[in-house]
């Protein structure tokens, strides 16, 4: 399980909104490719590992406005939970954010690609997560796919 924990110098309010939906993960998750919303409370995500595509179909089990977001795997070829916390720092002008995310196979031990793609998730969350408080504090994490996209591969470099 990888749990990572970054502070934002912006409002609690701003760092939410940024973070409560899996459609905008892929913006600065290294690790998802593409998360497409089925329903209010029903997510798609996808990834490429080793040449494998994997598929996954995930239920928001807690959105706590400002305070907890949620979700479980419900469906698909690997299994993925994560937890985001939201705490208010400094009378509200900073934020802490505690991020959990778990992946499993469904059957199994992991193998090869995924098993790396699993031990490396914590090292990676941490590059995640510097990257979406660089964006978001900088205001570009909602710009264009395109600049993103180039934004973060820089970040990578």
């Amino acid at each position: 399980m990888a749990h990572q924990r970054i502070e934002v110098n912006l409002p609690l309010a701003k760092v939410y909104e940024s973070l409560n939906s899996p459609v905008d993960f892929p913006r600065f998750m290294s690790g998802i490719e593409e998360v497409s919303k089925i329903n209010s409370q029903t997510y798609e995500f996808k990834t490429t590992i080793g040449g494998e595509e994997y598929k996954w179909t995930t239920n928001i089990i807690d959105d706590l406005r400002n305070t907890r977001f949620a979700w479980i795997t419900i469906n698909g070829n690997l299994n993925q939970t994560g937890t985001i916390r939201f705490t208010p720092l400094e009378n509200g002008t900073r934020t802490r954010i505690d991020f959990s995310l778990d992946y499993r196979p469904f059957f199994g031990e992991a193998e090869g690609e995924l098993k790396s793609f699993i031990d490396s998730s914590d090292d990676k969350l941490q590059k995640d997560l510097d990257f979406f408080r660089q964006a978001v504090e900088n205001g570009t994490f909602k710009e264009s796919e395109d600049s993103e996209v180039s934004d973060k591969e820089q970040a990578a470099v």
